[in-house]
């Protein structure tokens, strides 16, 4: 099998699962019991919060464990937009967001009577500042804009967005569950109010999540039920998950720079045998601001389930968008926002790659691309002449 789909999940690091292991097993005590069982796993708890908050340039109380990125993005835009509503009811989120942010977004504007503007993108996949700038309102209170998009891997001008937001007296709030560990990150002096972070997509275990929310800003509740957290995320904590996450970042850092640019020479190398042999595909997105592992492309005439299935048959896992549309192979929501006709968005596959993949692999890969193409491209021509002939 040749995996190449590293933005839906990644597995579990050595270093991670080693950590993991002994509160699995020995300090499987609650969190939250003062005895020794329980102290023994709320170390493990604080000593995770704080090689994480050392890892982001944070400050431990400003991280809140949470089950995934899905919930760490509901509790920033759901917690903060109602928190602060008495400051202004006008929203405003990109409108190639995650579904775990556009959702929310959507949910508040329909079901408790918030404004949202859903800012657009241009052709690459990016945000204009300019358009931001025109679209904050006196009655702004929250901006939600993804640091790197989880479909094409295109970046967005954050630090511009940041300051625009700074200026104006608006919260920003950033998911970025696909950017940590390909990307500098370091929260503390960044300007951001909030940002959001998975484990599973950086070799730590799924069923832990990150909510970085700056000192001083207070955010509602969007679960009842326990004061953990320092009340603002109740239920008992996932122990084992969470000190997984933790020995995950810092092996997913160990070697950030050089690990990125293997990687986009690999994606490189894909594309070019890809173009090669279906000269009538596309990339999508922006290719200069980009994240390093990320290729996402559009295979003209094709449909993106006809080739993900011959992939699969092949042995080669890859999607066609967000691995959060379950089952679902469908135009994406990205791709027509950045104004991708329908029929080219239907027609796209991503390919993700990580730090296990090999040359050898990326070199079978688009061996197995060009097969594909190859049969495609002869049945084509098959049915062709037999048109022709019944004409």
């Amino acid at each position: 099998m040749i995996y190449l789909d590293y933005n839906a999940t990644t597995p579990l690091c050595a270093p991670a699962l080693e950590a993991m292991a002994p509160f699995l097993r020995e300090h499987y005590g609650n969190p939250s019991s003062v005895h020794a069982a329980g102290r023994e796993a709320r170390a493990g708890v604080d000593d995770a919060r704080d090689r994480l908050a050392e890892l982001l340039g944070a400050k431990p109380h400003e991280l809140i464990f949470t089950s995934s990125g899905t919930e760490s993005n509901n509790l920033a835009v759901l917690g903060l937009a109602r928190a602060h509503a008495h400051r202004g009811r006008h929203l405003i989120c990109a409108s190639t967001e995650h579904h775990a942010v556009l959702h929310a977004f959507e949910h508040l504007e329909k079901r408790e009577g918030f404004d949202v503007t859903f800012l657009p993108v241009d052709e690459r996949g990016r945000i204009d500042p300019g358009e931001l700038e025109r679209a904050i309102r006196n009655d702004t209170t929250l901006v939600s804009i993804m640091t790197a998009n989880n479909e094409t891997g295109v970046l967005q001008p954050m630090e511009e967005l940041v300051n625009l937001c700074s200026e104006r007296g608006v919260l920003l709030h950033s998911d970025m569950v696909q950017s940590f560990g390909k990307v500098e990150t370091r929260l503390g002096k960044s300007g951001l109010a909030a940002a959001s972070f998975a484990a599973h997509k950086f070799h730590g275990p799924k069923g832990a999540g990150l909510l970085y929310l700056r000192a001083g800003l207070p955010v509602e509740a969007i679960q009842f039920g326990g004061a953990h957290e320092n009340q603002r995320r109740p239920g008992t904590e996932n122990v084992p998950a969470i000190v997984g996450m933790a020995a995950a970042a810092e092996w997913a850092l160990r070697d950030r720079p050089g690990e990125q640019k293997r990687q986009s020479g690999l994606r490189d190398r894909l594309w070019d045998r890809i173009e090669e042999s279906f000269p009538a595909v596309t990339q999508n997105g922006d290719t200069t601001n980009r994240l390093a592992n990320t290729l996402n492309v559009s295979f003209a005439g094709l449909s993106s389930e006809t080739i993900l299935m011959a992939l699969d048959l092949e042995g080669v896992c890859a999607s066609s968008g967000s691995a959060c549309m379950v089952g679902s192979v469908v135009a994406s929501h990205v791709l027509l926002a950045m104004g991708l006709p329908a029929p080219l968005a239907s027609s796209a596959v991503r390919f993700s790659l990580g730090q296990e993949t090999t040359a050898e692999e990326i070199g079978r890969a688009g061996d197995i691309v060009a097969r594909i193409m190859d049969r495609v491209s002869s049945a084509e021509t098959n049915a062709s002449k037999a048109a022709y002939a019944v004409i």
